[in-house]
């Protein structure tokens, strides 16, 4: 059996846990998660990180810390999980769906400028599997508008765009660290705030709406209410999770890009002859291999390529059914402009299992159970 994803664990994790509940504090904001928000500042010269309880609690800070409102207006891509929506949702501003590029599945910055009115506020980006939308463009229309931008980078953790960490690049960057990602804490992420202005909003925010930060730092000598704010503080065992993960990056980064680089030898010749299409890596962009996917003719042949892989018990999976489209599309959103390609190519695509420390027999078994389906 070939599942679709194993979370990762590189070994230390039991270590590190064993020390944060020894130390006595396994709540917020304890030491390992300190050490993450400083290894990924560090690594990615971001200005501020700090971890949260989920990808998606990220994006409700990033939402809040915009000044979303009732009936202001965010646009965003269809093709993304329901998180980056809901965000927008809590805030009460609408989710304008726009259509994504076909080689990259990311949003489609020329058709941007179209959905903008005098209620937009905001731009959420995806950075689908791990590879960059077109932030220069996107960065001049936000900038032109007076638009804030929130990536939701999710999956591009150790992604660049032009040499710069995704997450780094908008106003704000969200990373999930859910079991299901490169790097895991079970269930986890961070905010990146790339604006020092922001710093402390956010840690009120994070800190159910106190200046306990500013109490621990010394800067006064109690704390109290100040703000609205919620509990946005993931527990320190989780950290130390993570920390383990974090102290491994490359060796895990190396390990998924050897795995897909032996998916993309193996299929390639199929993608040269028009059988298949495979996801566009575009010259600016370093990709982290967060999934490997292959676009077939139609649902039709989605659905029976994952049948067949099923059979031979191998877990291949399609991605996200189109926002839009979706009982709570329809009620809190709208798509503007024609929707040409999100639909069509979300019933294409079908993702092949990888994850770290994937052995060789399980990689050839997909490959191999792969390239029949397509002989047959």
């Amino acid at each position: 059996m070939v599942p679709f994803n194993v979370a990762p664990f590189v070994g230390d994790e039991f270590t590190y846990i064993k020390q944060a509940i020894e130390a006595n504090k396994i709540s917020g904001d304890g030491r390992f998660t300190k050490l993450c928000n400083k290894i990924l500042e560090d690594r990615f010269n971001a200005q501020k990180v700090m971890l949260t309880t989920s990808g998606t609690s990220a994006l409700d800070m990033a939402a809040l810390l915009c000044g979303l409102k009732q009936g202001d207006e965010v646009i965003l891509p269809s093709f993304t999980f329901s998180s980056t929506a809901t965000a927008i949702v809590l805030c009460g501003a609408v989710p304008v769906f726009v259509d994504i590029r076909p080689d990259t599945m990311n949003i489609d910055e020329k058709k941007i400028e179209h959905a903008i009115t005098d209620k937009t506020k905001a731009i959420f980006v995806v950075h689908y599997g791990g590879v960059a939308c077109e932030m220069d463009t996107i960065m001049q229309i936000a900038e032109k508008h007076g638009l804030f931008v929130v990536e939701d980078a999710a999956q591009a953790v150790m992604s660049t765009y032009k040499g710069r960490a995704l997450g780094t690049i908008g106003n704000f960057g969200c990373y999930s660290f859910h079991e299901t990602k490169n790097y895991s804490m079970g269930e986890g992420g961070a905010i990146l705030i790339n604006n020092e202005k922001y710093n402390e909003p956010a840690e009120i925010l994070r800190e159910k709406g106190t200046n306990r930060s500013k109490f621990f730092r010394g800067q006064v000598d109690k704390y109290t209410w100040v703000d609205f704010g919620d509990s946005f503080l993931p527990s320190d065992i989780n950290a130390a999770y993570l920390y383990a993960q974090l102290m491994h990056a490359d060796e895990i980064n190396e390990n998924r890009l050897e795995t897909y680089n032996l998916y993309l030898d193996a299929f390639k010749p199929l993608a040269d002859k028009g059988r298949i299409e495979l996801q566009h890596i575009p010259e600016e962009c370093v990709h982290n291999a967060h999934i490997f996917y292959l676009k077939l003719k139609d649902l039709d042949d989605r659905t029976k390529f994952i049948e067949y892989m099923k059979d031979s018990a191998i877990y291949a999976a399609f991605h996200y059914v189109p926002l839009h489209s979706s009982p709570a599309g329809q009620k809190f959103g709208r798509f503007d402009g024609e929707d040409e390609f999100t639909t069509k190519e979300s019933e294409r695509l079908v993702r092949l299992p990888l994850y770290y420390n994937m052995i060789k027999e399980k990689r050839d078994l997909v490959i191999d159970c792969a390239l029949r389906y397509f002989m047959a």
